[in-house]
């Protein structure tokens, strides 16, 4: 019998870009290959808000990578999308058709923020239980954070919002010290950027929080080797690690060898984000999940008829 036909997912994330290969068996998409790589982009836009020359370098070189490992896949069974970075950068048209020819031809979108948060809940959902349980989903990447309430595989409501632990980094702890001066800043800056929107993700909206990885993944990994749960993000655990950021004083000072030198530099804006969602939204206990926006990318092109256009997003979201 045949192999059903690999299906792959290209993720230009602001600090990393990601490649991920798979097939649909048993209505499950059972990984063949997943790449990652550090890219960065969102802490490399100049004064004028473009990519500069070694950003857009840094990519197409990432992306010739992936164009090797992609050869075995039909391009129409391909989806290639950017997210906020290119979102703001002046000259994403020319790094977007640099990077389709780089990919074969194959299309690369800069896609709205609203249809980031649809495609990363999609990711997540499917690897949960099924159930009528409302659930949060959040997903805190380079330049912007995605809130998600949704039940089963439909988001109800949603929103993406222009704050990431790469960005918050550079403007909130510039320098790589970290005070409790600047953690509130965060919380303030983010409490004014969310808004109204808060009340779409209330605590009686949802009745339990998941994460996408990523800063959140390094945040779990660094609680888990302090003695916490694997895979999971107490309230308790977040105000433990800020006092051992707090402690160290600066990121060159702090001693997580859990956390991976590329996301250290990162996680003080990353951890800041990750506790005011906390007391925003009262959470008190947030399961890292397996899925993510490459997986709901995934999930799209094994669902929809090659060649016909992906579905808009049907649920309330955020501006």
């Amino acid at each position: 019998m045949q192999e059903p036909a690999l299906l792959a997912a290209v993720d230009l994330g602001s600090n990393s870009f990601r490649l991920e290969i798979g097939r649909l068996e048993g209505g499950r998409i059972r990984r063949v290959e997943y790449l990652r790589e550090t890219v960065r982009q969102g802490g490399d836009l100049d004064a004028d808000h473009n990519l500069t020359p070694a950003a857009i370098e840094r990519g197409l070189c990432c992306l010739r990578r992936f164009a090797r490992r992609l050869a075995e896949v039909a391009p129409v069974r391909v989806r290639a999308v950017a997210t906020q970075t290119l979102r703001e950068a002046g000259n994403r048209e020319e790094f977007l058709r640099r990077a389709s020819a780089v990919l074969g031809g194959v299309p690369v979108e800069a896609i709205a923020g609203a249809e980031e948060a649809r495609l990363t809940y999609l990711g997540v959902a499917q690897f949960l239980p099924a159930s009528r349980e409302r659930r949060l989903v959040v997903d805190i990447g380079g330049r912007s954070t995605e809130l998600v309430v949704g039940r089963r595989m439909q988001p109800l409501a949603l929103g993406s919002y222009a704050m990431g632990s790469v960005s918050w980094s550079l403007s909130h702890f510039p320098d790589g010290a970290l005070t409790q001066a600047r953690f509130d800043a965060v919380r303030a800056a983010a409490g004014a950027l969310l808004g109204p929107a808060l009340t779409r993700y209330r605590r009686t909206a949802w009745d339990s929080a998941h994460g996408a990885s990523g800063t959140l993944g390094a945040v779990a990994a660094a609680l888990a080797a302090a003695g916490g749960p694997r895979g999971v993000i107490a309230r308790a655990g977040l105000l433990r690690l800020r006092e051992q950021l707090l402690h160290a004083g600066h990121v060159d000072r702090l001693e997580l060898p859990s956390v991976r030198a590329d996301q250290r530099a990162i996680l003080g804006g990353g951890l800041a984000i990750t506790l005011t969602l906390f007391e925003l939204l009262d959470i008190e206990r947030l399961q890292i999940a397996q899925g993510a926006l490459r997986q709901g990318l995934l999930h799209q092109l094994a669902h929809t008829p090659h060649g016909a256009a992906p579905a808009a997003p049907s649920a309330s979201s955020a501006p």
